[in-house]
């Protein structure tokens, strides 16, 4: 030890200039390469959370060809959901070995066919593949993203993360209102046909964006500096209790929107102002995840869930009660509170990662998150609604954001 200190400090006063110098420019040069980094991963982003939530448009179409109950849609959706979740380990893993860029643009790639097989299927079993494939394809982007953001902003990747996840909500104001305008037009099956198309071009753009994964793994340093209880005895216990309010919370969500469209639908709406309804939706979403998250800084992230969840539980028996006009106008507001808690935990998700493992931390929470919504969506909500009607379920999706306040508490 006392060799090794002599020989690094014998080495530093000749060094000191030429590794400031060195330092300098290499962060100079790393900036524009970590802006395309966040302009790739977010017009990605933007891309893959359009393709999760245009199938809430298209539920009442398939619902009207196809004959389905509210279990089986609900069950397609979780097909894509369901794969979403359960590949973003794999995902992490593959990127491993062939590097995020890659992974990432196949990813958008396999997504795209996926919903260009869903627009060439003549029924029910064609569709579904369409759906699990564009699924897979979607499991690539938010643990790879997120950790490719990491690793380019390092210590002041909080922002650019809050950047990323903002990104997405864009993506959902802007291609359930297309896909509604699309079905104006012409078929669904074309619609899609036309997001396929749109997804080739986004992974033409992010392999054209995106620089290069980094050639050494001596990055895991620059990554966001862990939490103190990231490293303490309760960093499980606190990661845990973060993954299961994230479930409980994920799971409300595609539990009232699965139901918005038919709710609608019984106050007389039209195709078209469902699509207007869902973006409404979606971009007060965009605006809760920058609002909560700095409210989240001032009041705390228990203060702030509790307020957003008792907030999306008012809203959505409000939304229940009141005429279509109303209605519509209160929905931005349950946007900011439905997204608005994403945010906040999200954003804590690095700071409560187990051993500072940020990459793992953030694919676990997407799995658990993302998967237990897919299944609860089919087992639970989808049955309550064919036995109860859409209004109950959508009371069941209030009670499950209020179940998070214990948790908080």
């Amino acid at each position: 030890m006392s060799v090794a200190s002599d020989l690094t400090a014998s080495s530093e006063p000749a060094s000191s200039e030429p590794a400031s110098s060195e330092t300098a420019s290499s962060r100079a040069a790393s900036l524009p390469d970590a802006r395309r980094t966040l302009v790739a991963t977010g017009v990605n982003h933007a891309l893959h959370d359009g393709y999760t939530d245009l199938i809430y448009v298209l539920l009442p179409v398939w619902q009207a060809e196809f004959g389905l109950d509210y279990v089986a849609l609900a069950f397609l959706r979780s097909l894509y959901n369901g794969a979403l979740a359960a590949l973003q380990m794999p995902a992490s893993r593959l990127a491993q070995a062939w590097g995020a860029r890659t992974v990432l643009v196949l990813g958008t790639v396999l997504s795209a066919a996926g919903y260009a097989i869903a627009g060439a299927s003549g029924g029910l079993v064609g569709l579904g593949i369409g759906l699990l494939l564009g699924g897979a394809g979607s499991s690539t982007q938010h643990p790879l993203a997120s950790a490719v953001i990491a690793r380019a902003y390092g210590p002041g990747a909080r922002g650019p993360l809050g950047t990323y996840n903002f990104t997405g909500d864009l993506g959902k104001a802007a291609v359930p209102p297309l896909v509604g305008l699309l079905l104006t037009l012409t078929g669904w099956r074309h619609a899609l046909w036309v997001i396929a198309g749109a997804g080739i071009v986004v992974a033409l753009a992010v392999a054209r964006l995106l620089p290069r994964d980094p050639a050494s793994r001596s990055c895991a340093a620059a990554r966001p500096a862990p939490h103190p209880s990231a490293t303490g005895r309760g960093s499980g216990t606190g990661f845990r209790l973060l993954v299961a309010i994230g479930m409980l919370d994920n799971a409300a969500r595609p539990a009232f929107l699965l139901y918005l469209p038919f709710l609608l639908q019984e106050k007389g709406a039209a195709l078209t102002t469902v699509g207007l309804a869902l973006s409404l939706v979606f971009v007060g979403g965009a605006l809760g995840k920058a609002v909560c998250g700095r409210l989240g800084e001032r009041l705390g992230v228990t203060r702030t869930v509790i307020l957003t969840e008792t907030g999306t539980a008012l809203a959505i028996l409000a939304v229940i009660v009141l005429p279509l006009a109303p209605g519509l106008i209160l929905l931005p507001l349950l946007g900011v509170m439905l997204n608005g808690t994403s945010s906040v935990l999200y954003g804590t998700v690095p700071e409560l990662a187990p051993g500072g493992r940020v990459e793992r931390a953030f694919a676990v929470f997407y799995t658990w998150t993302l998967g237990g919504s897919a299944l609860a969506a089919p087992l639970l909500y989808g049955r309550l609604g064919d036995a109860a009607g859409p209004h109950w379920a959508a009371v069941a999706a209030a009670g499950t954001a209020l179940a998070v306040v214990p948790l908080m508490l």
